[in-house]
């Protein structure tokens, strides 16, 4: 039996069991498994790393392991240039597009009210999701670690939180997308874009009360829900705020959090 001593660092040691976080330890294979094995073995999906280091040198996944290794396994970077080191997930994804599976149903109600394009695969398996996700050049979210370790997903993140509130405000952070949101642009329901729409058009799918107290609307360019500044939109542009006191404190109180296209 050969073995490898191990290091992971920053939140991947989310991954592992209390005793191993923030230590060497020690990983006893047979033959010669590829570095992508080995980490995914101790519960790490591939999708969270973005550099391995086998004794100081950068290695791509199909590294194979013989004996005696240092493997330094480090995180998605957001801060931080490692353009000389080999990069393990394919180019970022300049204008992120998410994929959420069945269980952040409400993270992706949420995303969609900031304007990100959010399918929500309620229905889908893990094998329709993954195809999916690569298809479509989407980020995959998910509390599911099995899900992350196939191999056709290149870009996933396993979200921590559970309570949706949290959830939005976690994957804000972790992508940065304090400066890229558009409040008030896509439909909760179906995720399609909205657009500016006159009273007269939508006469007939309003209430009375709203048509006789209300001038400004929009309607889904998919699904035709139409949309008005009500009392539903009040109680999210008070979820929005908590969010806005952040993106603004990041800009140091310059800048106004983005304004609806709409």
């Amino acid at each position: 039996m050969r073995s490898a001593t191990f290091r992971f660092y920053a939140e991947l040691n989310d991954f592992l069991p209390l005793p191993l976080r923030q230590r060497d330890i020690p990983y006893e294979f047979s033959g010669t498994p590829a570095v992508k094995d080995a980490v995914e073995a101790q519960g790490v999906p591939h999708t969270e790393v973005e550099v391995i280091l086998v004794d100081g040198t950068s290695v791509g996944w199909d590294f194979r392991l013989q004996g005696g290794e240092r493997v330094a396994v480090l995180p998605m970077f957001e801060a931080f240039d490692v353009s000389s080191l080999l990069r393990l997930r394919a180019r970022p994804l300049r204008d992120p597009r998410f994929l959420l599976d069945v269980h952040l149903g409400r993270l992706a109600r949420y995303l969609r009210l900031l304007g990100f394009d959010s399918r929500y695969g309620s229905h889908a398996d893990d094998a329709e999701l993954s195809a999916l996700s690569a298809a479509e050049s989407r980020v995959l979210l998910t509390r599911d670690r099995g899900l992350l370790k196939r191999g056709e997903v290149t870009h996933g993140y396993y979200v921590r939180e559970t309570d949706p509130a949290r959830q939005l405000e976690e994957v804000v952070e972790r992508f940065d997308l304090w400066g890229a949101a558009r409040p008030f642009t896509r439909c909760l329901v179906c995720n399609g874009p909205l657009e500016p729409a006159d009273a007269s058009q939508v006469a007939e799918r309003v209430p009375p009360g709203v048509r006789e107290e209300q001038r400004t609307f929009t309607r889904c360019r998919w699904c035709g829900r139409v949309y008005w500044p009500g009392s539903h939109h009040a109680a999210m542009t008070r979820r929005l705020e908590g969010l806005r006191r952040t993106w603004e404190g990041r800009q140091g109180g310059g800048g106004p959090w983005p304004a609806s296209a709409g």
